[in-house]
């Protein structure tokens, strides 16, 4: 694998930079880098065909992220997936903010910020197969853009703030994606996106907490089962 730029070119390290993150993000979305492992820099630069430099730096916004940590003398180290109290304590955060979030952008949006809501929403017609990892990372981030911009659009920069922190949907898609599970979330995406852009608060708030409940649902079984101890053979 080579994801090398051109160093001649005045914009080359900033893409190679976000390159590179996006590709980290994609071995650690898929286990790649499994979780709660040490992550060897020298054997991912190797891989990518590029210096260290870039995969500290990817490794640094990763952490951000809650999916890397650092220790001193030790280096990083990929995080535990989330434990099923864990999602279910984010499910009761998202519960409390994006119904609210939803019915204050179907008031407050402006027409730009529909325009753009609409434009993501369209980006994801049909889920994506189970597949490559750089695929579930584009999907995982389209999820994500998508909350944030009705965030954006609610006007509420506190709710704002609380969601991007909680990097929720990068946690989620390490816990599984299947076709199954993408096809029903994107259907849920079309009822908050509609009843927004017509400027109803209470059909917003009602399409995404069905969203959030639905989606509860289908990630709180994945969590428990990681977290059962294996059975003997």
């Amino acid at each position: 694998m080579n994801i090398a730029s051109d160093d001649t070119d005045p914009g080359a390290e900033a893409t190679l930079g976000e390159d590179v993150f996006k590709q980290l993000l994609a071995f650690v979305l898929s286990n790649e880098l499994p979780a709660d492992s040490r992550v060897n820099i020298n054997r991912i630069a190797k891989q990518l065909d590029v210096s260290p430099t870039p995969i500290r730096e990817a490794l640094t916004r990763l952490e951000v992220a809650g999916l890397v940590t650092k220790t001193h003398l030790k280096g990083f180290r990929t995080t535990s997936v989330l434990s099923e109290k864990e999602l279910a304590d984010l499910f009761v955060l998202r519960l409390l903010l994006e119904p609210t979030s939803a019915a204050l952008a179907a008031e407050h949006a402006t027409p730009a910020e529909l325009n753009a809501l609409t434009a993501e929403l369209n980006s994801y017609t049909d889920a994506p197969e189970t597949g490559d990892a750089q695929t579930m990372a584009r999907f995982s981030e389209h999820d994500g853009r998508l909350h944030l911009l009705i965030a954006q659009a609610s006007g509420n920069l506190a709710i704002q703030r609380a969601l991007e922190q909680t990097h929720f949907h990068l946690h989620a898609f390490r816990l599984s994606y299947e076709k199954a599970a993408g096809d029903p979330t994107l259907l849920e995406h079309v009822a908050v996106v509609e009843a927004i852009t017509a400027r109803e608060p209470e059909a917003a708030a009602a399409a995404m907490r069905a969203h959030l409940a639905a989606s509860r649902e289908r990630l709180l079984p994945r969590a428990r089962a990681l977290e059962a101890p294996s059975q003997p053979r």
